[in-house]
């Protein structure tokens, strides 16, 4: 898997492909219904917090810890 670099831009399918977990993350804030939609595929993060009524940043932050970002892990 490739690694990228999550912001609140990240489009939502590319960051689940790319980072482990990824997937749980996004199921806890925004439920199951962005695995049935094709909107995955071109909608970022703040698009689906805005629909969700969420703060991206913490969804973001979340998917940053799972890499373990900034401790070497």
């Amino acid at each position: 898997m490739a690694k990228i670099e999550v912001t609140r831009d990240s489009i939502i399918g590319e960051v689940i492909k790319s980072i482990p977990g990824a997937e749980e993350v996004i199921k806890k804030h925004f439920g199951t219904g962005c695995f049935t939609c094709p909107g995955i595929n071109v909608e970022s993060i703040a698009f689906g917090s805005t629909m969700h009524n969420l703060d991206p940043e913490v969804i973001v932050e979340e998917i940053k810890n799972l890499k373990g970002n900034g401790n070497g892990a």
